[in-house]
């Protein structure tokens, strides 16, 4: 070693001030990109899946590696700090800096070849895992390690946190499946680097310029430390705290890439990566172990590591009740084998055979006071790793326990020592007061994941908690374990790796921070020279949020809208691009603004009273206003979010204040206020569907009505349900099942009819006595969506009035419409919290399919014996289920492919507004419209929800979607399903052209007026 060439330790010093505005200017003229320095956007970069908070200078989203090069350029001239992230899903603050982010995943996420032969891809840093390993599935193989973010991490991410995951038992970390890694240095230098041997090492060191000086440091590091690395550096699997100084060993082949790897953005940029694949197993099964413990479980770890486990995961008591409390995964909770504490079993073969024998072996070796269950298809199998993968969400915010944090939830210690460390972890928990937190993760590995209920709001709570963490980092040492097993150092563990490293070994990475960023610009106050662990804290002790009054009651956040805002903790599932719903406009825009956790942010930094929030305004932000702009309030979140953030309540009650004395868009107007509308049209239904289907009174009534002018004004029906229901004279037939009230939505009644005459006979065919408001009545869907609460409270509370007498009575009420119905079940108690009929109508509001189930249980629906392509309405998804349609469909010998295709779009008045047609439209293509298209003549289209039909009868599909009660009542009569639906009258259908002038002035007039008049209604 020359000691020349030994770099020297990064130091603090004072920095000096950056001219934002010239760093703006520049950034915009020289790269391609979207570089945002709005309040908006540096709110919702503000904080990661951590603790810590700390407000970005810009975002810059490049849009190919050259410009991400020219952004660190000019970083680098004006001297800002720069923080390349992937998913912003890190745990301990790496993800999150005063810094200019470099933001990957919207443009940088290609997967740029692929060599089967070798087995290895070339990737930029945004693609995300799951999307990577549907790409590479034709080829037989994918990248082996799969953390439980799958869906939405990114590579890049992946490679500066080394990640790893329940796979890594298999493939190892992520440094054990890298080829080479192209990244640039802060000062410029731009290369590959990877495995080097001898040769090409002297090669290097013996060339000139600032490559030839990082490679000769890298020498001089080595052979100053080597020996230090050996001693103090576990010698287990999951030591990721720490640089990767032992990846510079002989022995690892002075593998520079492996270096890099999980340095956190804190030495290099990385623009491109060269992954190390792996064939897709073959078969596979799962054996899940029952044990009266989690730390006799722990105890027979290595005993099941005999039996070669791909994964082997380690599952607690109380991380399945508090899944029971919140209704997580409750079909795979009821698959688990006795015991309060599990070990999940992955094992696979080449071979059914192969896999059968190795789980045959592996229960006969259990002991004799341990359940197991088996389960070899995908389905089971998928639903039980949900019940590990969601141990973060599970954990955080359960009803009755207080709020649990990060903070020391990543240690691993040797696999043969897990059991007594979890016994001293529990102690530890206890003797600072924590109770009995959730511990589950890695155990085949050595660990452990856990949440703590740590108070974060108090100099004293604060106090405790470092005083836990310090405790614990000794604790974990003492077992030759490491601070972070898979999350990383970042802030939360920085500041105490001199306890599992040694002072001289902090110098070590010091000197190599030194050596690839001298100046402190990568990511600064990160692994080495650490902020506190205890600073920037997204609370702290002197955070006292603003508790603005609300018209919702928030009952799952103690009443207080600041607790809502701040229920994201940043798993970042909102992010993923398949299954489920949450987040139909990330999906479209791919933007972290339009996520749920994007607008989740600005919803906490606008009450939370930081002194350098962005947002400032409050309820008349503007920039919190833009981010929902785009929400599609489809409520997948509030079922989807592990949290269960219900974005959809959280951007009606800020509409309501936004707008709060003010004029609203006119959208709110035109469909805030439909069901007036529509009750106006019904006077003369042709008439109007006439004018409509005009193309200039068309364009008047959408410009004035602030709707999309690429959208058709919907025909209203010739005769409305409630009136067919009157000229009828009422129910029919003996109803020995009782009498129930069919609810005539304003989309069924004005728009649909048909659907309400279709569930009125199958509901007397099964036995019930039906029965229909007389009084118009409403939910207050409309007002709600806009904002308009006051008036949806009023709609309510005479809505309440006239089902009183039936809801006292105990009739059930049959939603027709889902959205409707999901009113009932969920928005109309948190609106009317104290009225105890509001509470009857939630419990006695069903669906058709779930009154004819729970019911009518032994009817037997009429055969239909069809395929089915069915959407399911999202507020159903979130907020009622789908297993009775399911049941009801199966019964009627319908083969049914229930999309999981996430939200239509349309989604009530979202995709009617102007302005919101190409992001509903992008929505439709992701799944639904695609799969409509594909659907043969002979295959029936399903959806129960006014939108999802309308979206896709408005798509040019050429279909029109049938209602379940359609499809039962056809079977009933022995016909085959058609939808009946208005049409346009035609020119016939219009007065004399004079009177049609007129009619449509007249028409215009109203709608002025109507604006007019909530205006002056709103001051």
């Amino acid at each position: 070693m020359n000691p020349v060439d030994l770099p020297l330790p990064v130091v603090r010093r004072p920095q000096a001030p950056i001219d934002v505005s010239a760093l703006e200017h520049d950034l915009r003229e020289r790269v391609d990109g979207e570089v945002r320095f709005d309040a908006g956007s540096r709110a919702a970069y503000s904080t990661d899946g951590s603790n810590y908070r700390q407000v970005p200078i810009a975002v810059v989203v490049p849009r190919t590696v050259e410009a991400a090069v020219e952004a660190v350029a000019v970083c680098r001239e004006h001297g800002a700090p720069l923080l390349s992230r992937g998913g912003g899903t890190s745990l301990a603050g790496e993800c999150c800096n005063t810094a200019v982010v470099l933001d990957w995943s919207k443009y940088g996420n290609r997967l740029l070849s692929v060599d089967p032969e070798n087995r290895r891809c070339v990737v930029e840093p945004g693609i995300v895992l799951d999307d990577l390993n549907r790409q590479l599935a034709e080829y037989g193989l994918m990248y082996g390690p799969r953390p439980a973010t799958h869906p939405n991490c990114t590579l890049g991410g992946m490679i500066g946190n080394n990640s790893c995951g329940s796979t890594a038992q298999a493939y190892g970390k992520v440094v054990d499946n890298l080829h080479r890694l192209e990244v640039l240095t802060y000062d410029g230098v731009r290369m590959w680097a990877g495995r080097t041997d001898d040769g090409e090492l002297r090669r290097l060191t013996a060339a000139g310029g600032r490559r030839a000086e990082l490679y000769r440091g890298l020498v001089a590091l080595r052979d100053r430390y080597a020996d230090l690395v050996r001693d103090r550096y576990p010698d287990i699997p999951r030591r990721v705290s720490g640089y990767n100084l032992d990846s510079l060993l002989p022995e690892h082949g002075f593998d520079v890439a492996g270096l890099l790897t999980g340095s956190e953005s804190t030495l290099v940029t990385v623009l491109r990566a060269e992954l190390e694949l792996v064939p897709v197993p073959k078969h596979s099964s799962l054996v899940v172990l029952g044990y009266e413990d989690i730390c006799r479980a722990a105890d027979h770890v290595p005993a099941v590591l005999e039996h070669e486990p791909a994964a082997l995961e380690g599952v607690d008591h109380q991380l399945v009740h508090f899944q029971e409390v919140k209704h997580l995964n409750p079909d795979a909770l009821e698959e688990l084998p006795g015991g309060r504490a599990y070990l999940m079993v992955q094992l696979v073969g080449d071979t059914r055979e192969e896999v059968e024998d190795k789980a045959r072996a592996l229960i006969d070796a259990r002991p004799d006071d341990v359940d197991h269950t088996w389960y070899e298809d995908e389905q089971h199998m998928h639903e039980l790793w949900l019940v590990r993968e969601s141990g973060l969400g599970a954990t955080a915010h359960v009803p009755g326990k207080p709020d649990t944090w990060e903070g020391w939830e990543d240690s691993a210690v040797p696999v043969d020592r897990l059991g007594d460390y979890l016994r001293d972890l529990k102690r530890l928990y206890e003797e600072f007061g924590y109770g009995h937190p959730s511990v589950y993760g890695h155990f085949g590995h050595g660990c452990v994941h856990t949440r703590i209920p740590f108070d974060l709001e108090s100099e004293e709570g604060i106090a405790r908690m470092r005083a836990f963490v310090e405790k614990a980092a000794d604790l974990v040492v003492s077992y030759g374990g490491s601070l972070s097993g898979e999350h990383g150092d970042g802030q939360s563990r920085g500041e105490l790796l001199v306890k599992m490293f040694g002072p001289e070994l902090i110098e070590g990475f010091e000197r190599l921070k030194g050596l690839f960023d001298p100046e402190n610009r990568m990511n600064p106050g990160k692994i080495v020279l650490p902020h506190r662990l205890d600073e920037d804290l997204r609370e702290g002790a002197d955070h006292l949020p603003w508790e603005p009054e609300t018209v919702f009651s928030f009952p799952h956040d103690e009443g207080k809208f600041s607790r809502a805002a701040a229920r994201c903790v940043g798993v970042g599932k909102c992010r993923s691009s398949e299954g489920g719903v949450m987040c139909p406009s990330y999906r479209a825009t791919r933007e972290e603004e339009h996520s749920t956790r994007g607008r989740a942010r600005l919803l906490f930094e606008m009450v939370s009273n930081h002194g350098d929030s962005p947002v400032t305004d409050g309820w008349r932000s503007g920039e919190v206003n833009d981010a929902l702009d785009l929400c599609l309030a489809c409520k997948g979140c509030k079922t989807d979010c592990p949290v269960n953030v219900d974005m959809a309540t959280y951007k009606a009650e800020f509409l309501h204040h936004h707008y709060r004395g003010r004029l609203r868009p006119l959208a709110h107007y035109s469909m805030g206020w439909l069901p007036v509308v529509a009750r106006g049209a019904a006077f003369a239904p042709r008439t109007v569907n006439a004018l409509t289907s005009m193309p200039w009174v068309a364009r008047v009534v959408k410009a004035l009505g602030g709707v999309a002018p690429e959208r058709d004004v919907p025909l209203f029906a010739e005769q409305r349900f409630t009136d067919w229901w009157r000229e009828r004279g009422g129910t029919r037939g003996a109803g020995h099942r009782g009498e129930v009230v069919v609810w005539p939505d304003t989309f069924t009644d004005h728009f649909h009819p048909a659907i309400g005459r279709a569930a009125v006979e199958v509901l007397e065919a099964a036995g019930f006595r039906v029965k229909v408001p007389e009084a118009a009545v409403c939910c207050g869907l409309t007002w709600i969506s806009t904002g308009q609460l006051n008036v949806a409270r009023r709609v309510l509370g005479h809505t309440i009035d006239v089902l009183r007498e039936d809801l006292r009575r105990g009739t059930p009420v049959v939603g027709l419409e889902p959205s409707c119905t999901a009113v009932f079940r969920a928005d109309a108690a948190e609106l009317l919290p104290k009225d105890p009929d509001v509470g009857r109508l939630r419990e006695q509001t069903r669906t058709l399919a779930e009154l004819l189930v729970e019911r009518a249980g032994d009817w037997q629906p009429p055969r239909v014996d069809a395929r089915a392509v069915v959407q399911r309405h999202c507020h159903q998804y979130a907020v009622m289920g789908f297993d009775a349609d399911r049941e009801i469909l199966q019964r009627a010998g319908v083969d049914a492919d229930v999309l999981d295709a996430g939200c239509c779009g349309l989604a009530g008045n979202f995709g009617f507004e102007k302005g919101h047609y190409d992001v509903s439209m992008a929505c439709a293509e992701a799944g639904l419209l695609p799969a409509v298209r594909d659907a043969d003549d002979a295959t029936l289209v399903l959806a129960d929800g006014f939108s999802c039909r309308t979206q896709v009868d408005q798509a040019g599909t050429g279909r029109s979607p049938l209602h379940l009660a359609e499809v039962l009542a056809a079977g009933l009569r022995g016909r085959d399903a058609v939808p009946e639906r208005p049409e346009a009258p035609g020119a016939r259908a219009l007065p004399p052209p004079g009177v049609t002038g007129a009619a449509a002035a007249a028409l215009a007039v109203w709608c002025l007026r109507r604006v007019r008049r909530a205006r002056r209604l709103r001051r």
